[in-house]
C-alpha cells in the first residue's frame, strides 16, 4: 500500500521535515512512502474558475495524490489553525482525496496541534476523506531532541503513538482500498 506523508508547513525554519521524516521511517514497515513536501510543490496560491486550465504544478502532483492508498498529513499549528499552504494544497484537488484515510501527526506549543487537527478533520470530512481516530500530537516538541540534537528522544513515547496511528491507517487504507475496488466510489 502507499502512504503519502505531506509535510503541510511552507515556511523557512520549519520543524514539519523533521517530524515527517520520522514519520516516513516509521511508517515504512508498512507502507510505501511518497513524501509530498509543499514548499518545493510550488502550487499556486490562487484558485481558478472551472474553466480555466489546470496549472503545470498542479497537474504534476495530482497523480501521486490518486495513487496514494492513504494519507499522513504533518502539520504545525499556527494561530489556531493549520497553515495556508496546505489548505491551498487540499482546495486544489478533490476526487484524489475520496473514500481514502487520512492520519493527522501535528505539532506545536502546549495542545500540540490539537485545533489544526480538528479544522483538518471538517476539511477531509468535506473531501469525502475518512480521518482516523488517533492521531499524534507533538506538544512542545523542541523540549525532545536529544543531547546529540537527533529528535526525538527516545523517552518521548512518540514511537508507540506513531505505531497505534499507523496500524489504524493499515486498517482503513486496507479496507477502503478493497470497497473502491468493488463498488467505485461515487460522490
Amino acid at each position: 500500500m502507499r502512504l503519502a506523508v505531506i509535510i503541510g508547513s511552507t515556511r523557512h525554519g520549519r520543524f514539519g521535515p523533521t517530524v515527517a521524516h520520522w514519520l516516513a521511517a516509521q511508517a515504512a514497515k508498512q507502507f510505501s512512502i511518497d513524501l509530498i513536501d509543499l514548499a518545493v510543490t510550488d502550487l499556486p496560491t490562487a484558485l481558478l474558475d472551472t474553466d480555466d486550465p489546470v496549472p503545470a504544478e498542479v497537474a504534476v502532483l495530482a497523480p501521486r495524490l490518486a495513487a496514494a492508498d492513504a494519507f499522513a498529513v504533518v502539520t504545525p499549528e499556527i494561530n489556531s489553525s493549520f497553515p495556508a499552504a496546505l489548505k491551498t494544497a487540499l482546495d486544489w484537488y478533490y476526487a484524489e482525496w475520496h473514500a481514502k484515510p487520512v492520519a493527522v501527526v501535528s505539532y506545536g506549543r502546549e495542545s500540540g496541534g490539537l485545533l489544526a487537527t480538528a479544522q483538518l478533520r471538517q476539511v477531509f470530512a468535506e473531501l469525502q476523506a475518512v480521518t482516523i481516530r488517533n492521531t499524534v500530537t507533538l506538544p512542545c516538541y523542541w523540549e525532545q531532541f536529544a543531547a546529540d540534537g537527533s529528535w526525538p528522544r527516545p523517552a518521548a513515547g512518540y514511537e508507540a503513538q506513531a505505531k497505534l496511528m499507523l496500524d489504524q491507517l493499515t486498517w482503513w487504507a486496507q479496507a477502503l482500498r478493497d470497497a473502491r475496488t468493488k463498488h467505485p466510489y461515487k460522490p
